[in-house]
C-alpha cells in the first residue's frame, strides 16, 4: 500500500513537471510572437515590457493560440487577439506602470 502511494505521488509529480514544462514552452513561444509583433508595429519601442504585460494578462487558451503564430506566422486572428489582450484593464495598468521602460 505504501509503495502504491509513493508511485502515485511520483506519477503526479512527473505529470506536474511535464505540464509546467509545456506551459513554459508555450509562454516562451507566445512571448516571441508578441514581441515580434509589437516590434514590427512600433519600431524603436522596447517591446519586452509590453510583451510581458500582454502575456501576463492572457489565459492559457490564449497563450496557446498566440504561440501557434510561431509556426503559422502572425495572421489577422493572432494580431487581433494580441490587441484585445493589450486593451484589457490589467494590461493597460501594467503598460502604464512600465511606461518609462517602454521608451528604452
Amino acid at each position: 500500500m505504501k509503495a502504491l502511494a509513493i508511485l502515485a505521488l511520483a506519477t503526479l509529480t512527473a505529470c506536474a513537471t511535464a505540464n509546467d514544462m509545456a506551459d513554459d514552452l508555450a509562454r516562451g513561444r507566445a512571448k516571441a510572437v508578441v514581441n515580434t509583433y509589437v516590434t514590427s508595429k512600433y519600431p524603436g519601442l522596447n517591446a519586452a515590457p509590453l510583451t510581458d504585460c500582454i502575456i501576463d494578462a492572457a489565459n492559457a487558451r490564449e497563450i496557446l493560440q498566440i504561440a501557434s503564430g510561431a509556426v503559422t506566422g502572425v495572421d489577422a486572428a493572432v494580431a487581433e487577439q494580441i490587441g484585445q489582450i493589450a486593451r484589457r484593464p490589467e494590461s493597460l495598468q501594467c503598460i502604464a506602470q512600465n511606461g518609462l521602460t517602454l521608451l528604452g
